[in-house]
């Protein structure tokens, strides 16, 4: 594999799958919420479902930048939306600051497991990690997040196999559990929006991107790489069906029945490298913008940024509130990005190309 096909094909992936990986991905609970209280087998068919809307949505969106040299969500929604925008952005800084605020709070938890050190101080030192990668830019973010995504893959794998050498009778056993009256698709098609609505973060990735037909094949690849890690964990999760449902931290569960208390230790420091993935692919966004604007930004401008975003997200956040206003309105949320983001991308994003063939 050389180094451009990487960059064309598997990079943009890698990277997207950074940006939604942190928090309730990666501890399993959303999962649990959007797929597995839908049953085990309708649990499955709504993961297909979103890493459909995925693939399609970043195909479309991998195109439009790649035509209209739009490298950054400003660019690129301002091409999609015309005057309309800002509303995006409304909506890009709420989410950030909640998904931020998710993050600081979870590392500040994972820290306090792990070292049983005060959570302020695993919240410090994320905030330390993603300031000091957001300083050195797109190149060094580019390859943090690659080698991330590869140790997180590993872990993830070694977890399945465990789980399955054990529990393998448990886990088909399973889907004869499955409930009448599941959703069978509503589940996939809220977590496809409640996370690809962030995707025009990534676009400092989709530089590499040359044709057409590399910018298909990519968006493809990439809504697939982002969803195996959740599938090893949902079937892996299937072990401990139903009971697995109210877990806090499923994975927690999970790999306190393998037992292996040093793999869960170091999966325990791989699942705090994915806030820092999640916090620098969302700071990274924001700063992309404002060098669209501001073409000189320095790097220490880009450390500054970072720390206000996450200080402003983690702390000040928390402490009126407002990350349990938005909370409230996640829901609101999630078809506001179908509105302002999946909608218009299945269809302005797509009449741009059909106009440029």
């Amino acid at each position: 594999m050389n180094n451009l096909f990487f960059q064309k094909y598997l990079l943009p992936g890698f990277i997207f799958q950074s940006l939604i990986i942190g928090g309730g991905y990666g501890t399993g609970r959303e999962l649990v919420e959007f797929f597995l209280t839908a049953g085990p087998l309708a649990g499955l068919v709504n993961m297909a479902v979103a890493t459909i809307i995925w693939s399609v949505v970043l195909a479309i969106c991998f195109e439009f930048a790649r035509m209209g040299r739009c490298y950054e969500y400003r660019s690129f929604v301002k091409g999609l939306l015309g005057r309309w925008w800002i509303s995006y952005e409304v909506l890009y800084l709420i989410g950030l600051v909640l998904v931020v605020s998710v993050m600081g709070s979870a590392s500040g938890e994972i820290f306090f497991e792990m070292f049983e050190a005060p959570a302020l101080v695993g919240i410090v030192m994320m905030m330390g990690l993603v300031g000091l990668i957001v300083f050195f830019g797109t190149k060094l973010i580019e390859k943090v997040l690659s080698f991330w995504s590869f140790l997180l893959y590993g872990a993830f794998l070694v977890m399945f196999v465990a789980v399955f050498t054990m529990f393998y009778d448990t886990i088909g056993n399973s889907f004869k559990m499955q409930p009448v009256g599941s959703n069978w698709a509503l589940g996939g098609i809220k977590y496809a929006a409640y996370n690809i609505g962030l995707a025009p973060a990534i676009l400092f990735c989709v530089r590499h991107i040359e044709t057409r037909r590399e910018a298909y094949i990519s968006g493809v690849v990439a809504g697939v790489i982002a969803m195996i890690p959740a599938l090893l964990m949902f079937l892996a999760m299937l072990s401990q069906y139903p009971d697995i449902i109210p877990a806090s931290v499923p994975v927690n569960l999970i790999l306190d029945k393998i037992g292996w208390g040093n793999f869960k230790f170091l999966f325990q420091i791989v699942l705090f490298g994915t806030f820092i993935e999640t916090g620098v692919g969302l700071i990274h966004g924001f700063n992309e913008r404002v060098v669209a604007v501001y073409p000189k930004l320095t790097n220490q401008w880009r450390l500054a940024i970072g720390i206000l975003i996450l200080t402003i997200s983690i702390f000040v956040a928390n402490a009126v509130g407002l990350v349990g206003l938005i909370a409230q309105g996640y829901g609101a949320l999630t078809w506001g990005y179908w509105v302002l983001f999946v909608i218009p991308v299945l269809t302005f994003g797509v009449r741009a190309i059909l106009k440029n063939e």
